[in-house]
C-alpha cells in the first residue's frame, strides 16, 4: 500500500513593508472604514524591490525545513504557486532550488490563481502516494502588488504579497492516521473573465493590470467552496462535526464567515488573517496554515479543510490529518 503524504512542516515569509487602509486612502478615493465593512481588511504587506517571488518563496521554504527538521538534502521536488512569478522561465521553483543550494530533484511552476497552493499540494500528494518524490517543497509565493492598477480602488485594496509552504514526504507506521486524506480539484473555464490579468508576455498591448468582477466572484464563491468542502468530507466518511479546523482562502471576510456559518463551526474554528494580510492569492491558505501551526492552535491529530477559489474560474479543497 502506498504512503501516505504527510505535511512534516510549515512556514511562511511576510515581506517588511506594511501598507494600512489609511495610508491608501492619502492616494485613492477610499476610507479605513469603507475597506474594513466591505472586506475585513485593515492592512497589507507590500513587497519591497529586493523580495520578488523567488526571495519570498526560498525564506517560507526555509521556514519549512527547518520546522520538519530537515535540510535541502531531503528535498527531491519543488512544486511553486503563483501567478506573479518573477519571469516567463526559468519556473520560480528553480529559482528556489538554486537560492537554498538544493542539489537534486526537479521543480516546477504552477499557475490556478488563488486556488495554486491546493492545485500544488494535490500534485505532491500524488507524487508521494506514487513513489514519485520522498521530500516535496509546495510553495505559494504572490507579490500582487506588482499586477495592481493602484488607481481602482474596487481591486488595489484586496491584494498584499507573501510566501507560504509546507513540505510533504511519506508518512510512518507511526503516523497511523496522519497525513493528507484527499484533495478535490475543480474548474470551469466559462467563468474565466470574472477575474483575470489583462496581459502577458505574449500580449504586450495589453495593460497586465487585474481585472475583477467582484460581486460575481462573491456569488460563486460560498456555494462552490461549500460543496467541496463536503465533497472531502464525502470521501472520507466524515461530517461537518468532525472538522477541528477550517483554513480557507483570505479573500474576503464574508466570504470567510459565510462559510465557517454553513459547516457549523463556531468563528474560534476559523482561521482568519485576511484583516492583517489581505488576499495573497496562492500565498493565503499556506500563510494562515503556517500561522495557525506556529502559534499552537492546530495541534497533532487535528482534522483541518483548507480551501480555495480563484481566477479560472478554479477551486479545490483539501482534508489533512495533523
Amino acid at each position: 500500500m502506498a504512503s501516505r503524504a504527510v505535511i512534516a512542516g510549515v512556514g511562511g515569509y511576510l515581506p517588511k513593508r506594511i501598507v494600512s487602509n489609511d495610508e491608501l486612502s492619502r492616494t485613492i478615493d477610499t476610507t479605513d472604514d469603507w475597506i474594513q465593512e466591505r472586506t475585513g481588511i485593515k492592512q497589507r504587506h507590500i513587497a519591497g524591490p529586493t523580495e520578488t517571488c523567488a526571495f519570498m518563496g526560498a525564506r517560507a521554504a526555509a521556514a519549512a525545513l527547518a520546522d520538519a527538521g530537515c535540510g535541502p538534502g531531503d528535498v527531491d521536488a519543488i512544486i511553486l504557486a503563483t501567478a506573479t512569478p518573477d519571469q516567463a522561465f526559468p519556473a520560480t521553483a528553480l529559482r528556489v532550488q538554486a537560492e537554498l543550494g538544493i542539489a537534486r530533484g526537479f521543480g516546477f511552476d504552477v499557475s490556478a490563481a488563488c486556488s495554486g497552493f491546493i492545485y500544488a499540494l494535490a500534485i505532491a500528494d500524488a507524487m508521494v502516494r506514487g513513489g514519485q518524490a520522498t521530500g516535496v517543497l509546495v510553495i505559494g509565493s504572490e507579490v500582487y502588488s506588482r499586477i495592481m492598477n493602484w488607481a481602482d480602488r474596487g481591486t488595489c485594496v484586496l491584494f498584499g504579497d507573501g510566501a507560504g509552504a509546507v513540505f510533504v514526504r511519506p508518512g510512518t507506521d507511526q503516523d497511523g492516521t496522519r497525513g493528507i486524506l484527499s484533495t478535490h480539484l475543480h474548474a470551469q473555464g466559462t467563468l474565466g473573465d470574472l477575474l483575470y490579468v489583462d496581459g502577458a508576455v505574449g500580449r504586450p498591448e495589453r495593460s497586465g493590470h487585474l481585472v475583477m468582477n467582484g460581486r460575481e466572484i462573491f456569488r460563486h464563491a460560498v456555494a462552490k467552496l461549500a460543496a467541496v468542502v463536503d465533497e472531502a468530507l464525502r470521501a472520507n466518511g466524515l461530517i461537518h462535526a468532525d472538522i477541528d479546523w477550517l483554513v480557507p482562502h483570505q479573500a474576503n471576510r464574508r466570504i470567510i464567515d459565510a462559510m465557517g456559518r454553513k459547516l457549523g463551526l463556531s468563528a474560534e474554528r476559523v482561521v482568519v488573517t485576511v484583516d492583517r494580510h489581505a488576499n495573497t492569492s496562492a500565498a493565503s491558505v499556506p500563510l494562515a496554515l503556517a500561522e495557525a501551526c506556529g502559534d499552537g492552535r492546530i495541534k497533532r491529530g487535528n482534522l483541518v479543510v483548507m480551501e480555495a477559489l480563484g481566477g479560472g474560474m478554479t477551486w479545490g479543497s483539501a482534508l489533512v490529518r495533523f
